[in-house]
């Protein structure tokens, strides 16, 4: 037996004597080998952010292996005789970059950082394995990662240039060329440019930098181990067999261990769960469960242990030798492989594991079982083969297999002349989600004809385990495939499968509706095929042939254009020009550096947050004893332990640090565990018993305390007109309303920092993750009891914000802050992604009531609108949040008589807090909604009702009487629709619909009016401290927050601008409150123009001081200058400050300059439905946006598409569920999904206006950081308008109603049909449901 695990990192041996089996490669990397490039993103493999390069020798296939992996699943132990490639191994700033890390860089493909380290890896691996990708290659490859800030647009841009030219576009070659040539975008005689990189002089991959194979794995790979490995932890015992025969004795020995090959359903339970095994033993080094046998005329054997992505190659390649006939259940397969998770799960899930794991969600045994594969068992009784089917599984995660059985391999037959077999799945997303309903169905004719000789239909998702029609299927055997069996088909499913309300997961009507639907689907795809062959069928529609016609994934591209600067201008100076984000090459090779990458200090200490389970409860009792007792704790913190105060007032609101008397949601800190490390803290926090006795009333919904009369206050009221007058003189009244859900912020580096006491006079550093660390600082010193001066926060960048990292890392800064004070040493927080879902909590769900008048030509003349938002258990942001959502209640449009009331409802949730738009695409969307309703209403296009009410003349005023100019915003509504081709597509998606009954498209445009800055004035101001040292270089602080949207960038451009020196001598270090004092937070899209004008004050007093000697010495250098006024003592520091305009508003009158000035917009998309399973895709966007006269037009054009495409998943996938008991069901990837690379439309263009200027802000440009968010909104109502366009055509009304967002299920209830109305209303049986709308 030997306990030496030796592998490989980056090039260099690694010899491990006391591996642990519970460490995973992620933290193995980051904690112990301190490469910290490779990220924590979630934990699952749900995000991509850990994903490194694992390569193996292959035995079978006698090559090395080159697989993308998450780093977080990936055991360390199962490392033997691996080389692991990390983002660091591949290129770095400092030595030589690779390619990749480059293209992604240049190509602005970069923002936040925090997942660049993953997609680095996941085109490398690609890169490696095929150096000239296809863009499928490259969409595939990138599948598994997910980014929330740049829309995945510029990573695609940067990675295609790695194709082959014929293929390195979707839209084929232009006049011959590749679509990334200069000349093809830039119209010479224009000074507009459609190029935001140039390629020329990018690196060439060059396979000389990749590092080899270490010649001793191929050596240690090649001899016979001959014995077991063998490693023991504090808590489970690793196994790896030497071979089959050991494998099958051990099992007999431990026939409860469970036998790990991929660990992707075991590791998200073992790092989401805690689940502990005593002993586990490891089968992916046993070659035979890897084998794959094609036998001549009856099908393939694929061995257990065989990954999916091999699998699919496999597949895919019987496929082209055996022809369409025979490999109709491989063509199934693959087309199902294609859509299960990421290419790094399928890189290594087993075909073997996905069977056994029996979670009816995964989708091959459906297909598997009705495909009547066999299992091949082996154990040490010996070998026996089971059929797959419903009767293998015996409950959720359960099978029919003995404890010491093994499952060896699987037969997948080919399929006869007269089988017919499809597979169907639904998910919240095409790609990389579970499946919420899957089906396998196989039907075999007698020869030549439509008589069903026999038919197989299973189910996955309708119960706790794979459900077979059996009645179903046993009564249509012997009928013709015709109408008739159609008709008696569906009544007998919708008889025989059915689904309790409480189901995991919910959505049960919508389920059972997918059953009939997948049926019918089956029905009429068999249909063809009989045709194709030559069988007399009936009942065959051509337009009912659009439900068999999958949707297609593809990557997003576009056409972009800016206005290029003047030629007058100098080429030395940056501003205007598409620079790349300043730290996107350290980004993009691991070095840049966020808080949790910061090596331990000395003595450092991890904390961990013990949260209430009940929503509304007294706290009889904290008993931390057994907690405190474990390996490793050094304490339990809780309210007595704060020095200072525990509870604070915000707004006259009181914010507690620890809940002390009563918990007021589920979520809320209670206490928290400090310990040696996070494991131990983690494992003792679970511990921590709390005694609690129930507090009623307890509510959690906007309608329940809109009964409880639960808000807080301020309510808030704005008004313009006499509404009752004029829905008197209207000719209709409409009344309505529309219910918006909330949103997690998903920002991929979750919230956390470092507390470092200093020992002396009570000092203490704080690293940390704040879009707002004046905020935090204060916080903490009120808690501690310090004075801010003797507290320094320093923020080095986020990895995403998006409003998240403003009020809530305070609280957990204080919580921090507090253990490292008792403790005396350093202490680490860094939040587990569903801990962070919990505790941080997201934007607010709304509900807008509505009561409208308006004329027969669709002028709206008056409005009455009351906005409810949820609040959650604390004020938070949250009235600030509700005063923008009035503030934003006209849009764009000039409604006479309007008035608007808002209400923050008090519930038992957690509280929700600042997102992108900050109440904006709230207000925003409830206006369009009630224009969307008046168009239906009137039977006018909905673009025609909103031209009419848009605000048009030379000067307007808003509904609170603030002076503006709709100019610019006109603009970009008629170029949008003329860029857009708008009038002329609406025109074929008319002739669309006509012809496809089952698929149905919709397009939408609006325009936008967003206001800009805070609109409690105080906050509109910014701080700089610019220094210029004696070798020439310049060291720029600011009061601003680098978290991707390429604020250092700016100022850097400004700065150079001024000072006149090239960017490349100046750096921004931080963000740090011992620099710059009481800043506002890096929010409301006000950062650059506040913190620009700050630096760009400081540089203007540098050089004031400095004109005199340039005078003097007009030959001098840069450098000479500066020596020259350091002798001269003249001050080489200047602090810059930049007082914003008030804003205000009276609430009383209804009026006031709220907002600096307002960025303009206009948005239009256009998607097609699926009508049978809600599915949708989005086709094309195009976004028109005066951006003013931009600093940087790459930055500018990243933050549009970012942001639209935040709104994608705001108004379309992103869907936050909560039990009955107010419990967060959505706690990581697995559950809640952002949009990935297949939910971007292929064609997503963006045109920042030109000759556009703004007198109000920085060279004339214009905040952009949030305004994009809400034209995710054009999507909602194009899927609106594809949904009415079904409702016609089946003699339905085309008003209805549709809350935000519109997923899957929702748009597949609102198409009401024959499926649909098989569950009569009186049928349905009310019980308690799974989860409820907040």
């Amino acid at each position: 037996m030997n306990s030496e695990l030796i592998f490989y990192i980056n090039g260099k041996k690694i010899v491990e004597r006391h591996a642990d089996p519970e460490e995973m490669l992620l933290a193995y990397l980051r904690r112990k080998v301190g490469l910290t490039g490779t990220k924590y993103g979630c934990g699952g493999g749900g995000c991509g952010a850990c994903t490194v390069m694992v390569s193996k020798y292959d035995p079978i296939e006698e090559t090395v292996i080159h697989r993308a992996v998450n780093a977080c699943l990936q055991p360390v132990c199962s490392l033997h005789g691996a080389a692991v490639v990390t983002v660091e191994g591949i290129g770095s700033t400092k030595t030589k970059l690779h390619p990749v890390q480059e293209r992604i860089a240049k190509a602005h493909g970069s923002q936040c950082g925090f997942c660049t380290p993953g997609m680095v890896m996941s085109m490398y691996t690609l890169l490696r394995n095929k150096p000239q990708p296809t863009i499928e290659d490259i969409r595939e490859s990138l599948g598994g990662n997910l980014c929330r800030c740049t829309g995945y647009r510029p990573i695609i841009d940067g990675f295609k240039t790695f194709c082959e030219a014929q293929t390195c576009c979707q839209n084929d070659e232009i006049n011959g060329k590749c679509c990334m040539e200069d000349d093809q975008f830039h119209n010479k005689e224009s000074d507009i440019s459609e190029e935001l990189f140039n390629t020329d002089d990018f690196l060439p991959l060059d396979p000389t930098q990749d590092l080899i194979f270490p010649p001793e794995l191929l050596l240690l790979a090649k001899q016979d181990r001959g014995e077991q490995l063998c490693f023991q932890g504090e808590r489970v015992k690793w196994i790896s067999p030497a071979d089959l025969k050991d494998l099958i004795r051990l099992k007999a020995d431990y026939p409860n261990a469970p036998l790990l090959v991929g660990n992707t359903t075991l590791g998200p339970k073992m790092n989401l769960k805690g689940t502990i095994h005593p002993v586990v033993i490891y089968g992916g080094d046993i070659p035979e469960l890897r084998a794959i046998k094609w036998k001549k005329n009856s099908g393939v054997t694929i061995g257990a242990g065989c990954n999916l992505s091999v699998l699919k190659e496999t597949l895919l390649k019987g496929i082209q030798d055996l022809g369409p006939e025979k490999s109709r259940i491989y063509q199934a397969l693959v087309e199902t492989l294609q859509c299960l998770a990421g290419k790094q799960i399928r890189n290594m899930a087993t075909i073997g594991g996905n069977i056994l794991s029996a979670n009816p969600k995964y989708d091959l045994s459906s297909i598997l079982a009705a495909a009547q594969c066999t299992l091949h068992i082996v154990s040490y009784d010996g070998a026996r083969e089971l059929n797959l089917s419903e009767e293998f599984f015996t409950g959720f995660g359960k099978t029919a297999l003995r404890s010491d059985e093994i499952l060896f391999a699987i037969d997948i037959p080919h399929t006869g002349p007269w089988e017919f077999l499809s597979t169907f799945r639904q998910a919240q997303r095409r790609e990389f989600a579970f499946s919420i309903v899957n089906a396998g169905m196989k039907v075999v004719f007698r020869p030549d004809s439509n008589i069903v000789k026999n038919l197989d239909i299973f189910y996955g998702g309708v119960g706790a385990t794979l459900v077979q029609a059996r009645q179903t299927c046993k009564k249509l055997m012997g009928r013709p495939w015709d109408e008739k069996l159609l008709a008696e088909g569906i009544q007998l499913l919708e008889e025989e499968i059915t689904m309790p309300s409480t189901v995991p997961g919910g959505q049960e009507e919508y389920r059972k509706i997918l059953v009939l639907s997948f049926f019918f689907k089956f029905y009429m795809q068999v249909l063809l095929e009989l045709k194709e062959k030559e069988v007399d069928v009936t009942g065959l529609s051509l337009d009912y042939l659009s439900a068999l016609k999958p949707f297609k994934n593809e990557v997003p591209q576009g056409n972009h254009s800016f206005q290029l600067v003047s030629e007058t201008q100098s080429i030395s100076d940056p501003v205007g020009r598409p620079n790349v984000h300043q730290a996107a090459l350290q980004q993009a090779t691991g070095e840049a550096v966020y808080y949790d990458d910061i090596p331990s200090v000395k003595g450092e200490l991890f904390v961990f947050m013990v949260t209430s389970t009940r929503a509304h409860a007294k706290i009889i009792s904290i008993d931390a004893s057994v907690a405190l007792a474990m390996p490793g704790v050094v304490t339990f913190i809780s309210a007595q332990d704060v020095p200072g105060q525990n509870r604070r007032l915000w707004f006259n609101n009181p914010e507690e640090v620890f809940a002390e008397e009563e918990v007021i949601c589920v979520g809320q800190i209670i206490g928290a565990i400090v310990a040696e490390n996070r494991e131990q803290a983690k494992r003792a926090a679970d511990q921590v018993a709390i005694t609690y006795q129930d507090i009623q009333p307890v509510f959690f919904t906007i309608e329940e305390a809109i009964q409880h009369q639960s808000f807080f206050e301020p309510k808030r009221k704005l008004e313009r007109g006499n509404v009752e007058e004029g829905l008197e003189k209207a000719d209709y009244i409409l009344e309505g309303e529309m219910y918006m859900g909330g949103q997690e912020h998903f920002y991929m580096e979750t919230q956390g920092l470092i507390a470092i006491p200093s020992g002396e006079a009570g000092e203490m550093d704080l690293y940390v993750a704040s879009q707002h660390a004046a905020y935090t600082q204060e916080v903490v010193g009120i808690t501690l009891g310090i004075d801010s001066n003797k507290i320094t926060c320093h923020v080095k960048r986020l990895g995403g914000g998006f409003g998240g990292k403003v009020m809530k890392i305070a609280t957990l800064s204080a919580i921090t802050a507090t253990a490292a004070y008792k403790t005396g040493r350093a202490v680490r927080c860094a939040l587990e992604r569903g801990d962070d879902m919990l505790i941080t909590s997201g934007r607010h769900p709304f509900l807008g009531k509505y009561k409208v008048g308006y004329m027969n030509d669709g002028t709206i003349v008056a409005a009455d609108i009351t906005y409810y938002s949820n609040g959650g258990c604390s004020l938070d942001e949250s009235s600030f949040i509700m005063e923008k959502a009035l503030l934003h209640m006209d849009n764009g449009y000039k409604i006479p008589h309007l008035r608007g009331r808002g209400l923050v409802c008090k519930t038992y949730l957690p509280s929700y807090t600042a997102f992108r738009g900050f109440g904006g695409p709230q207000g925003l969307t409830i206006i369009e909604s009630v224009l969307h309703e008046v168009a239906v209403k009137c039977g006018l296009p909905a673009h025609q009702v909103r031209d009419i009410n848009m605000y048009k003349d030379e000067m307007c005023y808003t509904h609170h009487k603030q002076l503006f100019s709709p100019r610019d915003m006109v603009r970009c509504w008629t170029e949008c629709l003329e860029k857009s081709d708008y009038h002329q597509r609406q025109l074929y998606i008319q002739q669309f619909n006509a012809h496809n009954h089952w698929k149905k498209r919709g397009i939408c445009i609006v325009p936008q009016k967003f206001g800009i800055g805070f609109s409690k004035g105080f906050y509109n101001q910014g701080a700089a401290l610019v220094s210029i040292y004696k070798d020439g270089s310049v060291l720029v602080s600011h009061g601003g927050t680098e978290m991707g949207q390429g604020i250092n960038t700016k100022a850097v451009q400004i700065a150079s601008r001024i000072l006149k020196v090239p960017m490349s001598t100046i750096h921004i270090k931080e963000t740090c409150t011992g620099n710059v004092p009481n800043a506002a937070p890096s929010a409301a899209s006000f950062g650059t123009d506040a913190v620009g004008m700050a630096v760009k004050n400081a540089c203007e007093k540098l050089m004031g001081r400095l004109e005199p000697l340039i005078t003097v010495h007009p030959q001098y250098t840069w450098k000479q200058l500066v020596v020259e006024a350091y002798c001269q003592k003249i001050s080489l520091s200047a602090t810059g400050f930049f007082m914003g305009p008030h804003t205000s508003i009276d609430w009383e009158k209804s009026e006031g300059p709220a907002y600096y000035y307002f960025t303009f917009g206009a948005c239009c998309s256009e998607v097609e439905i699926d009508c049978l399973t809600g599915d949708h895709k989005n086709i094309r966007t195009d976004i028109v946006m005066d951006v003013g006269r931009s600093i940087n037009p790459a930055l500018d054009v990243g933050q549009v598409e970012g942001g639209f495409v935040q709104g994608i998943g705001l108004y379309t996938i992103e869907e936050l569920h909560f039990s009955p008991e107010g419990v967060l069901l959505t706690r990581g990837p697995s559950q809640y999904k952002i949009p990935a690379l297949c939910d971007v439309p292929p064609q997503l263009n963006v045109h920042l206006l030109s000759d556009a200027e703004n007198p109000h802000a920085i060279y004339s440009s214009k905040g952009i950081g949030e305004p994009p968010v809400f034209f995710g909104c054009t999507l909602f109502f194009a899927i609106k308008e594809a949904i009415a366009a079904a409702r016609r055509e089946r003699g339905l009304s085309d008003s209805f109603s549709l809350s935000s967002p519109a997923t899957a299920e929702k748009i597949r209830m609102a198409c009401e049909d024959c499926f649909t109305r098989m569950v009569p209303e009186d049928k349905r049986v009310k019980s308690k449901p799974w989860a409820i709308n907040v």
